[in-house]
């Protein structure tokens, strides 16, 4: 596929970011389908700083290249490739969201209460973490862009066949099979930008790659409330396919970067298992406590923002859906980009600047959530500005901590680093924080019926059960918050470890 033939926004947007990713010859990646053309094509990179002895990046020479490399080529490659896995990672998230848009027509269709809603995502969670740990691996040994392509392909069809559910468990199990074809996804997706952007370009790359996730739940908030409400819930997961399966032809144009290309130094082999390598960097430690305390509240939130407008501020699906797409989908775009802009720039100054940023930006938007809860039964313009201004500073944890992982991994462990990272954060976080704050909800709904002097649960006690369990999400983040101080006076440490796993 010809640059022209890209989308050209795309390619503008971006084009602000300078690359030097390589291209290696296609012999050196056993199975490739690209052929022999490459191998014209001089491994050389741009200029991009080293780390320095405190961690931070110092300043180096440019990288002379050698007549007839083509610079261009090596450019456009890791634009491409970035476009193309922003497309995926936007609908991995639209795919993943639509159950929580559409959750309140699901529980009445399928008589469910908040528990059994709150255990779709826990599921979902689960088998997503549990399947991305082999895939992590796979990441390190094999073809990404293979990779990817067959895993969004498996989600978008498994996406489509959520429509076609009967019952409760059928459901179910649809959503599991989602699952597992997304668990492709963030750590090849992740190690592919590692490899195709320096790492003084790298947080800003990352953002970009992020910025699936606020356009996808912005996507999947309106799309879904919109056809849901028209048309009926099972349309959207119908709608929802044929994007996945554009993206899944895609990836396959990619070209895979050789793994450290830009890396000044190359990783040594280590002994010993990977997993126990990886386990050993402190950071690494700080940055899953922080991810599991971030995910409960992510996914809390995503599930039950809009049944709880629907309750307790009593919107129509549509126009609470819409609420949600701006408060925590696109206001997020705006942390994410500030985030990484921010940390790249910190991270010249301070080895620590990444996880500061997020740090800081967790510690502010705690107070938003607060103050959001405590608007009345109808705030919901005051509701929206608070819950977005959150997003916005939450958000910024994504494009800062997803790239401090790389700067304390070694190139050859970066899969393996984001596998664990992501099967701790959704087992032990994600996993719980929909089903807590569904039995929480359950909880003082009853509380609320007894004191109420009721014996018939009531839409009314519904909604104060609810907006009881959310005031959890407040205090989850300020602990998120600690977390991350607490990696920020370890990563500068880890950071001059890693350069001494690389020559």
């Amino acid at each position: 596929m010809s640059a022209a033939n890209r989308s050209a926004p795309s390619a503008r947007a971006l084009a602000v970011i300078e690359t030097g990713a390589a291209v290696t010859p296609a012999s050196s990646h056993p199975g490739s389908a690209f052929g022999t053309r490459w191998e014209r094509v001089v491994p050389q990179f741009f200029a991009h700083q080293a780390a320095g002895t405190d961690g931070t990046l110092a300043a180096t020479p440019r990288f002379h290249r050698e007549p007839g490399a083509s610079v261009t080529e090596q450019q456009s490659n890791a634009r491409f490739a970035l476009a193309v896995l922003f497309g995926i990672n936007l609908m991995n998230f639209f795919d993943r969201q639509i159950a929580g848009a559409l959750g309140e027509p699901i529980r009445v269709e399928f008589g469910l209460n908040d528990t059994q809603l709150g255990l779709v995502a826990t599921v979902f969670t689960l088998v997503y973490a549990a399947v991305g740990v082999p895939l992590g691996r796979l990441t390190d040994n094999w073809l990404r862009t293979r990779l990817i392509a067959i895993g969004v392909t498996f989600w978008s069809v498994l996406t489509a066949a959520s429509g076609l559910a009967w019952n409760y468990t059928s459901f179910l199990l649809t959503r599991i099979g989602v699952g597992i074809g997304e668990a492709s996804c963030a750590p090849a997706g992740q190690s592919l930008i590692g490899d195709l952007y320096p790492p003084e370009r790298r947080a800003r790359a990352m953002a970009i790659f992020m910025l699936g996730l606020p356009f996808g739940l912005f996507a999947a908030y309106m799309l879904s409330g919109y056809i849901g409400q028209k048309w009926g819930w099972r349309t959207a997961f119908f709608v929802a396919c044929l994007p996945g399966l554009i993206l899944a032809v895609l990836a396959l144009f990619i070209k895979e970067p050789p793994r450290g290309g830009v890396e000044q130094r190359t990783s040594l082999a280590l002994p010993g298992s990977p997993f126990r390598s990886v386990m050993r960097i402190k950071t690494l430690w700080w940055i899953v406590l922080s991810g599991l305390l971030y995910n409960f509240n992510a996914y809390a939130v995503n599930v039950f923002q809009t049944p709880f407008l629907q309750r307790f501020h009593e919107l129509g699906l549509r126009d609470a859906n819409m609420i949600s797409a701006f408060s925590l989908g696109l206001t997020g775009a705006i942390g994410l980009l500030l985030g990484g802009w921010l940390g790249d720039r910190l991270r010249t100054k301070r080895a620590n600047g990444r996880v500061l940023i997020a740090a800081f930006a967790l510690l502010f938007a705690a107070p938003c959530v607060f103050m959001a809860l405590q608007q009345p039964k109808g705030g919901v313009v005051v509701f929206t500005i608070l819950m977005g201004a959150s997003s916005a500073l939450s958000f910024a944890y994504y494009s800062t901590v997803y790239s401090a992982i790389q700067d304390v991994v070694a190139p050859n462990l970066r899969g393996t680093a984001v596998s664990l990272y992501f099967f701790a954060m959704y087992v032990l976080g994600a996993s719980f924080g929909s089903t807590v704050m569904g039995a929480l909800s359950d909880y003082f709904a009853h509380q609320a019926m007894v004191n109420a002097g009721a014996t018939a649960m009531e839409d009314t006690f519904r909604a104060s059960g609810l907006h009881s369990a959310m005031y959890v999400i407040p205090l989850l983040m300020l602990l998120c918050a600690g977390s991350l101080f607490g990696a920020a006076r370890t990563v500068g440490a880890d950071m001059r470890a890693m350069v001494t796993q690389t020559r």
